[in-house]
């Protein structure tokens, strides 16, 4: 596998000419604002048309080392034993995430399919119905990863970059990885639960309604204090521990919206009734030491080229110390590895190989490839 990375800033020319091989894939993570008012993509898409493309809009962008904002993250990969596939499906409603979940999954040839790779609109899809309609439908020897586009910590509009080189909400898209190609992959955290476990009384998919009986949002702002005023962002601060049963590990869920009217709170994925849920706050450490676990649980023996999804939830918390996390993964998958990626509104990733896949929030996600 060849890659070659650049980073395009505001303002910058989209310096192409040191490309000095035709790639197969051409993956970019960047800005909305830079996505929307520059012709960077399109560019791309005309110097290398041969190319698949696809990407995403971000809440930051990682490109080695670096963590940046309102910028565009490209790679350039050339696989020489692997091939891939491009498919898409458009979405309306997170009511439909599901259903158009499967649809995705069925439209890949099952015969030799190694990895689906999904990046998806951030806020008009409900992760968690995604990830269990691709997973229900997709061959049971095919791995599932990817993440939920972001808009910084805005919460506006996310955006897909189609294969064609258009920018575009309201999608989902996919790659399938073929042949003689190994890909490896974990996600982790880092939060620490504290206080009192609540039982989940009244929810609807991804909306809660109630804790203990009690309206969510109003309890919700109790745990908050001061930092209630600035919701829906502050709840990228404080997400919540949720567990379905004894026997699977919990699962974190950030907050994506709030209704004062319903005194409800909007998540990037399912809070079922019945689940248990605890606050849970960061401790820097952790987050980077949990960023170190995933790339410990993600390496191989080599590792050409990485994707490293983490919530935006993290880098707010990290601030400064951002780079920190990816500074633990290049460690440990090596010098030699091209890394790449973006800060996410949700992380789609098993904890591990070898078991199922989940929607996470608040984790850094890694999925690994080499030929």
């Amino acid at each position: 596998m060849k890659t070659t990375q650049l980073v395009i800033g505001q303002g910058e020319p989209t310096k192409l000419d040191h490309i000095d091989f035709s790639p197969d894939l051409i993956l970019l993570f960047g800005g909305k604002e830079l996505l929307l008012q520059s012709d960077h993509v399109q560019e791309i898409r005309r110097k290398f048309p041969q190319a698949i493309m696809a990407g995403c809009s971000t809440a930051g962008e990682i490109s080695g080392v670096s963590v940046s904002d309102e910028s565009l993250a490209v790679n350039f990969l050339k696989l020489e034993k692997s091939s891939l596939v491009y498919k898409e499906v458009e979405i309306d409603s997170p009511d439909h995430s599901a259903e158009r979940g499967a649809e995705l999954a069925r439209k890949f040839d099952e015969e030799g399919l190694k990895h689906i790779f999904v990046l998806s609109d951030g806020l008009n899809v409900n992760g968690s119905k995604l990830v269990e309609g691709m997973r229900e439908a997709k061959p049971k020897a095919a791995a599932l990863t990817g993440g939920l586009a972001g808009d910084g910590p805005n919460f506006e509009r996310t955006l897909l970059i189609d294969n064609e080189g258009k920018v575009r909400d309201k999608l989902i898209i996919a790659l399938g990885f073929y042949g003689d190609i190994n890909i490896s992959y974990a996600s982790m955290g880092g939060w620490d639960s504290f206080g009192i476990e609540r039982l989940v009384t009244k929810s609807h998919n991804n909306i809660l309604f109630e804790l203990d009986g009690q309206p969510a949002l109003e309890l919700y702002k109790s745990f908050l204090g001061e930092e209630a005023a600035n919701l829906p962002a502050s709840g990228l601060l404080f997400p919540l521990s949720m567990r379905y049963s004894e026997d699977r590990a919990p699962l974190v869920r950030t907050i994506l919206g709030i209704s004062e009217e319903e005194q409800s709170l909007t998540f990037a994925g399912d809070i079922p009734e019945g689940s248990y849920i605890r606050l849970m706050k960061a401790n820097v450490n952790r987050l980077i030491d949990g960023a170190e676990e995933a790339a410990e649980e993600a390496t191989q023996g080599k590792n050409d080229f990485a994707i490293c999804i983490s919530c935006v939830g993290r880098k707010l918390v990290l601030r400064q110390l951002v780079e920190e996390e990816v500074e633990a993964v290049q460690e440990h998958l090596g010098d030699q590895c091209k890394i790449s990626g973006f800060y996410s509104y949700g992380e789609i990733a098993p904890f591990r190989e070898g078991v199922e896949c989940e929607l996470h929030n608040q984790t850094m996600t890694i999925t690994s490839f080499s030929e």
